[in-house]
């Protein structure tokens, strides 16, 4: 449910899983699906579906938005986004599969509904009062061998025995037995320059205003907005240098390590750390795409870039995909 352009889909099925449903309501995502994981995809509302038409499944996997989320009177009452909540809920009641895993964002620890309730409580409670042995955990997708340090709420649900996540595979510095975060360099230090092969997809290079062009130009490797000159005419920047701000606003990565949250918008230097580490210009699709995992025979089906950025943006890596389903395997049997 909700699977995007299919990035959880794609880690699970590299595992062994066979998926045999999948719906979103976005075309681009559906269409990408469609391309690269299969036809089992169904561009709709979720919330319109006859759950009698959703085929029997071992396990369920997917994420709404929880912000409004309530657990308090009419469960209809708060947006379209509760309505997701329980729109889930209520299929897994009608599916009763061995086992669930939900993903959300960070901020759904400290969010509260409308009467003040603590969001995530809610869910574990309904999902245990549903049938299940709850358990969750913050998980960075960096600390399994993601380029990006990305975090994530992950839930998983099993109706036999108590999930323990995987053991984490790397750390910041590579000790405790552990391997050292994998760089950014790593991830797309091999890429040519963009713009001038056809060798790879989507990595052409980036439209940018010549203002753009100027902040990247002065914003050196693990800088942001304080080493933009003052001259720079933007009443945004000189609000952050006077106040703060995040860290990221205007940053550029380090090319030894992971880099930060890619987002949605990662086309735009003043939202996130999207400045690549070597050149002056915000990173490429592509290599956005390598740091999310994404292998690179992965095609989009969208007419606008934006639509391709908002499938990357939101997709959860496929790599924590993979390690997160081959640790489910060991509770299925």
């Amino acid at each position: 449910m909700f699977s995007g352009g299919g990035g959880l889909d794609l880690g699970f099925k590299q595992a062994g899983y066979n998926i045999v449903w999948a719906i979103d309501n976005n075309k681009d995502a559906a269409n990408t699906y469609k391309r690269n994981l299969g036809g089992e995809i169904l561009c709709g509302d979720i919330t319109a579906i006859n759950l009698d038409d959703i085929p029997q499944a071992d396990v369920v996997i997917g994420g709404p938005p929880c912000q409004s989320f309530s657990l308090a009177g009419n469960r209809h009452c708060d947006d379209a986004r509760g309505r997701l909540v329980w729109r889930y809920l209520d299929i897994i009641k009608k599916v009763l599969p061995k086992a669930f895993l939900f993903e959300n964002v960070v901020g759904l620890i400290s969010a509260k509904d409308k009467q003040g309730n603590k969001i995530l409580d809610g869910l574990l409670r309904t999902f245990a009062e549903i049938g299940y042995h709850v358990s969750w955990h913050l998980v960075n997708a960096a600390d399994y061998g993601v380029p990006q340090v990305r975090k994530r709420v992950i839930i998983v649900g099993l109706k036999h025995g108590e999930f323990s996540f995987p053991e984490t595979t790397h750390n910041a510095d590579g000790s405790e037995g552990k391997r050292k975060y994998v760089s950014v360099a790593e991830a797309i230090g091999d890429l040519p320059e963009a713009g001038k092969t056809d060798a790879i997809s989507e990595h052409d290079y980036p439209t940018m205003s010549r203002l753009d062009q100027y902040i990247c130009a002065h914003v050196k490797p693990g800088g942001n907005y304080m080493d933009i000159p003052d001259e720079v005419p933007s009443v945004r920047i000189k609000r952050l240098k006077r106040d703060g701000g995040h860290t990221t606003c205007y940053g550029r990565m380090l090319p030894d390590k992971p880099s930060y949250t890619i987002n949605t918008y990662f086309n735009r230097p003043n939202v996130g750390c999207n400045i690549h580490y070597k050149y002056n210009r915000i990173i490429t699709l592509r290599e956005a795409m390598r740091l999310q995992t994404f292998p690179d025979t992965y095609e989009f089906v969208s007419k606008s870039k934006q639509g391709k950025n908002l499938i990357v943006g939101n997709a959860v890596p496929p790599r924590l995909a993979y390690v997160l389903a081959s640790r489910l395997k060991d509770f299925l049997d």
